[in-house]
């Protein structure tokens, strides 16, 4: 195998592939490496652990087709030299890499002990590019990230009242976005797609559309810049509905802006600090954020706001909080709560597309 292809245009190829790539000590030792294949129509880069595959194609003057599997230093070679174009001439189990006056030689792994993978045929749904990475946004970041509880590292995607409905907890909140308009799914069918996959959709998509393509045990992607397979996770995710209060006795709306940076500031002193938590005393005269620390000290911070309902405090993980109030899309946040025991409720204060829903933190 040999080609030729500009240093810009492999480091972003390398470099997107790779974020797929086994990490897990206990993997076969070849998915830790990418498998790039040359033809006729240029380079495909290949990342997987099995789980979540990563695909990349990029033009490339293909002086000789062939596959090959490279180890991932490939792209900390790359992405070090001078712009230009860089030639890689396999042969045998060696990968002489030469750009300019560099040459560097790369040792392989056998192409034939990588696994095979389904191929990404069929045809699918189209999808606004934008709107889905947007709702990816709001909701990927509440899935749980612990593989002890599977079913929380999904995010629930199902149809909704005409369009889809997406969804992720990992038991101390819950995110639910609704796309109107979208029909990815057939009425009434639900489908729990790994978190790391959609992470990877989120962050290929740009302009144009998505194309999803649902099988029976993973979902394909379509950017204009790459596919992303991610499995589907088996299991029933929890009822969430039942979790959403139907009511609220106590609404606050304050500018999102300020409270994210108001939240920057007071958590300062409970950083590192897993115990910490951010109180909000929400009266008639406004907002005031809280934290302390022992042995470091305590910030107070007072905010304009409207809020109705009885004198309230109730307090939050200031991770989790600033997490929902980043997700929020427009200039005002509306929480909606009941007493310092039962969740609350984050979203726009002029819309109701997004809700984050947070199980409060019982201080002393």
């Amino acid at each position: 195998m040999k080609f030729r292809c500009e240093r810009d245009t492999l480091a972003e190829a390398v470099a997107t592939a790779q974020r797929t790539v086994a990490s897990r000590s206990g993997a076969l030792p070849v998915l830790q490496d990418l498998r790039i294949t040359a033809g006729d129509q240029g380079l495909e880069l290949v990342g997987s652990d099995l789980e979540i595959t990563n695909r990349v194609h990029v033009p490339a003057q293909v002086e000789e087709p062939g596959v090959a599997v490279v180890p991932k230093l490939l792209g900390e070679i790359v992405r070090r030299l001078d712009p230009g174009p860089v030639t890689v001439s396999v042969a045998g189990d060696e990968a002489v890499v030469t750009a300019g006056r560099f040459t560097t030689s790369l040792r392989l792994k056998p192409a034939e002990d990588y696994p095979r993978l389904a191929p990404n045929e069929g045809q699918g749904v189209r999808v606004d590019a934008a709107a889905f990475a947007g709702a990816l946004r709001q909701v990927v970041r509440a899935a749980s990230k612990d593989d002890l509880r599977p079913i929380l590292t999904g995010v629930l995607l199902t149809s909704h009242a005409g369009g889809l409905r997406l969804v992720a907890t990992d038991s101390y909140r819950l995110a639910v976005r609704d796309l109107k308009g979208v029909s990815m799914l057939p009425e009434g069918q639900r489908v729990l797609v790994a978190a790391k996959g959609l992470t990877e959709v989120q962050r290929l998509a740009g302009d144009g559309e998505i194309e999803v393509v649902l099988r029976e045990r993973d979902v394909v992607f379509r950017t204009s810049r790459a596919e992303v397979t991610a499995r589907l996770i088996e299991g029933e995710f929890p009822n969430y509905e039942q979790l959403i209060p139907s009511g609220y006795p106590n609404r606050l709306v304050v500018a999102r802006d300020a409270l994210l940076e108001a939240l920057d500031r007071v958590q300062i002193v409970g950083q590192n600090r897993d115990n910490a938590a951010v109180r909000l005393a929400m009266s008639a005269t406004g907002l005031e954020l809280s934290m302390s620390a022992q042995d470091v000290g305590s910030a107070q911070e007072s905010l304009d706001a409207k809020y109705e309902g009885t004198e309230l405090t109730v307090a939050f993980n200031p991770v989790f909080l600033r997490d929902g109030v980043d997700a929020i899309e427009g200039p005002e946040v509306l929480l909606e709560t009941v007493d310092p025991l039962k969740p609350a409720t984050l979203r726009a204060a002029d819309g109701s597309d997004f809700l984050y829903l947070l199980m409060p933190v019982r201080t002393s």
